[in-house]
């Protein structure tokens, strides 16, 4: 009997959002709860996200932070990689740009996080942010992942 590990693939996801969630928790035990955000949904080529921010991650202005949005949009990419390939704790960051597109009023987050190709070892996706309405979003990340 032959035992093939089963190749990844961006047409089928591994870890569904309660599987995502658990292993978020146990991999970052000294994270306060929620202060990551969580995944929504997670499906094939796609995961959501949401965040509710709290005082500590205003700027002055009452804005969210940069550092705030780009945690979650990279929280969101990751969740999208492990999703795919199963619970490899050390796929990293190994890229990421983030565009600030309107601002970002406090209250709840959202990521949808779209895949765009995964291969052997890197993969490299798209993340939106937005709060009330998803066509307008306040910000936009390309994410790349080193995939061990």
């Amino acid at each position: 009997m032959t035992t093939e590990a089963v190749p990844i693939s961006s047409s089928a996801i591994r870890m569904d959002a309660e599987a995502l969630n658990a292993f978020m928790e146990k991999a970052f035990p000294h994270a306060a709860p929620g202060s990551r955000g969580y995944v929504v949904s997670a499906a094939p080529g796609h995961v959501r996200a949401r965040m509710c921010p709290t005082d500590k991650a205003l700027r002055p202005g009452g804005l969210v932070s940069g550092p705030t949005q780009m945690g979650f949009a990279d929280m969101a990419a990751y969740a999208l990689v492990l999703a795919h390939i199963g619970p490899v704790a050390m796929a990293v960051t190994s890229g990421l740009n983030y565009q600030f597109l309107r601002p970002c009023r406090p209250g709840p987050l959202f990521a949808d996080a779209h895949m765009l190709r995964l291969g052997k070892r890197l993969a490299v996706m798209d993340v939106r942010i937005w709060t009330d309405d998803a066509d307008k979003p306040v910000g936009q990340a390309n994410v790349t992942y080193a995939i061990p």
